[in-house]
């Protein structure tokens, strides 16, 4: 395949994000951009966060920077000094794209916000990932991921309702940053799409704090045209009023999650048959439960009492026959699967969702969790994320025209 078949393989990216946004630019390097990673000359933070190939604390082996940072190549500039500034600028003048994470003003400070390097390049995009954005009463506030997922709400929706005074749960490490990076990269692309029609660049001011916000589900709606405030429930949406718990323990020691148990007539006697036929219906064969099947009903004893007849009977079998017996009658039930489960997927695995990824430095090849989309006329690949530096006389030299006696100069003076 040659790289110019992907879909961004026509876009130049500089990357300057920390861990808020580094997701943006490893996705348009898995669609063919060509992502510049700009790195102090020290590295990015991001290199030291483990877990460490080997366990080895060596910012080469940060798994975590290899997951968030493929398809990337790497260089070293001081922006923070005259120099750095002045090849930054010079870099810019040339790319389609900046992608930055810093705190609002830092770029401008330095003299390179948009204003200063569209100048320069009237069609460039720039794409700003903060905290709060780049004004309003938090625009200083300093974020986090768990700060991220708390003030945008997501948490409030997240934990238990069978433990009593049980606080909020975050839900697993990245998942407000990511939801800013995938929000702030939609946004870039949209920008592009504007360019490519009237050849305008323009300034994207992307919130975590907002993308969070945009996926609390019902939770906001709920609020401002109901004036109601939704509880958390353990293993299942949150909602106004409590709902049957869903999670279905297993003979084996798992638990499947159901859904849509009084959805429509159909389904309801289709799942009794599915009980009965195993003597396991209990009354549930009942008419009256024909008529909550029909009114869709979610809540009140008879529920409860549909769920615990239903609980016996998973409990009674294996997770995999219970799964696959609901997809069978079309029901939307999963598995509750284990990291280790998932990796063995054979789904996965037979649709090309991993990939074997080649690291000739240390000699080995390693599987990562691939490409999150397919594409029918412009394929998606990835590669492995660059070393610290990489690509310093690629990019200095050979697009800049730097020569090696100036090279020599920058890294002594340490602008590289």
């Amino acid at each position: 395949m040659n790289d110019d078949q992907r879909a961004l393989s026509d876009i130049t990216i500089l990357d300057l994000c920390d861990e808020k946004g580094q997701l943006m630019g490893k996705l348009m390097g898995d669609m063919g951009a060509r992502v510049i990673k700009i790195e102090p000359p020290s590295g990015a933070r991001a290199r030291s966060i483990g877990p460490f190939l080997n366990d080895e604390d060596d910012p080469e082996y940060s798994l975590y920077f290899w997951a968030n940072n493929t398809s990337k190549e790497s260089i070293t500039l001081n922006l923070e000094s005259e120099g750095g500034q002045s090849i930054f600028r010079q870099l810019a003048s040339k790319a389609n794209v900046v992608l930055e994470s810093f705190d609002p003003g830092y770029l401008s400070s330095l003299g390179l916000d948009y204003a200063s390097l569209s100048a320069d390049n009237p069609e460039l995009i720039m794409t700003s990932l903060t905290g709060f954005g780049q004004d309003g009463p938090y625009r200083d506030y300093k974020t986090s991921d768990i700060v991220a997922l708390a003030m945008g709400g997501v948490m409030h929706s997240c934990g238990y309702d069978d433990v009593p005074g049980s606080p909020p749960i975050r839900p697993s490490g990245g998942h407000g940053y990511m939801i800013g990076a995938h929000y702030a990269l939609m946004g870039t692309l949209m920008a592009l799409n504007w360019r490519d029609m009237t050849g305008e660049g323009q300034y994207v001011d992307a919130s975590i704090h907002e993308a969070c916000s945009c996926t609390t589900e019902a939770a906001m709606p709920q609020y401002m045209y109901n004036g109601d405030v939704v509880h958390r429930q353990t293993g299942r949406h949150h909602g106004v009023a409590s709902t049957p718990k869903t999670l279905c323990a297993t003979s084996d020691g798992k638990f499947v999650n159901v859904f849509a148990v009084f959805t429509s007539l159909h389904a309801w006697r289709t799942l009794v048959t599915w009980m009965d036929s195993e003597d396991m219906a209990e009354d549930l064969t009942d008419e009256k439960y024909l008529d909550m099947a029909a009114m869709r009903t979610r809540s009140g004893p008879e529920v409860s009492h549909a769920y615990d007849v239903l609980r016996r009977f998973i409990a009674s079998h294996p997770a995999d026959y219970i799964y696959r017996g609901s997809q069978e009658r079309k029901f939307p039930w999963g598995v509750v699967r284990s990291p280790d489960e998932t990796l063995d997927d054979p789904h996965l695995w037979e649709r090309g969702f991993f990939e074997e990824v080649e690291h000739p430095e240390i000699g080995q090849s390693f599987v990562y969790p691939g490409r999150p989309y397919v594409f029918s006329k412009t394929p998606w690949q990835t590669r492995r994320a660059p070393l610290l530096g990489e690509h310093n006389k690629k990019v200095y030299s050979q697009d800049l025209g730097i020569s090696v006696t100036e090279l020599e100069g920058l890294v002594s003076s340490g602008v590289i």
